[in-house]
């Protein structure tokens, strides 16, 4: 009995652990859900969004919730996912449907705060678990991610490469583990497990944002359905690409 109850305590500090690293994230999904009711709006909602996105950064930062550097983390996150939905939105992958002010090529400008709050959860993760990663090799993981990020651009064209690109980074990440703590103890994971289960949590917020009206896919213009499950391997892939930029700046433990 004492082996089964025992771990509990620590499932549910991890969990709690969780939801602090999801702070901007679940207050980013809150705002679009409130925006979503309906009213009024004195301006378009695409650029409310943008606004408050601004604000929660603004806010997280004044509060210490976030570093000068996790900012600067999250601002290239922002810029790397708003290249990715200005090149996906052109090509007709999903769209923004609603008309804004602040909008470029069919794309508000508030569209890379999902990449923001993906990068803020592993910025605030690296700190609240004292995240190490061991047997990490620095160079070929960044190129494996990079030709994931390429690759979700160039399959409109040529061969999609996304399994065996999925099978190199496994094999790049074999070896790399991720120690991280709860409480007093130290827990190790491998890498590219990790990349999976965040990869789900994130399928499961695009179904939320998606339903919030955040944009939407193409099979989903004439009533809202779940975002396909190829999307959880479409996320797991790419959070390597945030692991990546975030790892480069912390080359060693992160006392937070």
């Amino acid at each position: 009995m004492t082996a089964i109850v025992a771990p509990l305590p620590q499932l549910l500090l991890f969990a709690r652990l969780q939801t602090r690293c999801c702070a901007f994230a679940v207050a980013l999904l809150s705002g679009m859900a409130l925006l979503s009711l309906p009213a009024e709006l004195p301006v378009a909602r695409y650029d409310l969004l943008l606004v408050y996105g601004l604000l929660l950064t603004l806010l997280f930062r004044l509060s210490g919730w976030e570093t000068g550097r996790d900012v600067a983390v999250i601002a290239v996150c922002h810029a790397i996912g708003l290249a990715f939905e200005l090149v996906k939105v052109a090509l007709g992958s999903w769209s923004y449907p609603e008309p804004a002010v602040l909008k470029v090529a069919g794309v508000p400008l508030y569209g890379g705060f999902l990449y923001a709050a993906v990068g803020s959860y592993v910025c605030r993760a690296w700190r609240l678990l004292d995240l190490e990663l061991v047997g990490y090799r620095p160079r070929a993981t960044a190129a494996v991610a990079a030709a994931v990020y390429v690759n979700f651009f160039s399959h409109h064209w040529l061969p999609d490469m996304r399994w065996p690109l999925a099978a190199l980074l496994v094999a790049v990440t074999a070896g790399t583990s991720v120690r991280f703590s709860v409480g007093t103890a130290r827990y190790r994971m491998p890498l590219a497990l990790s990349f999976a289960l965040i990869g789900f949590f994130l399928w499961l917020a695009e179904n939320i944002a998606t339903y919030l009206g955040a944009w939407r896919y193409p099979y989903q213009l004439h009533g809202w359905q779940p975002v396909s499950l190829d999307k959880f391997g479409a996320w797991s892939l790419l959070i390597s690409v945030t692991v990546v930029v975030v790892a480069a700046t912390r080359r060693r433990r992160d006392p937070g």
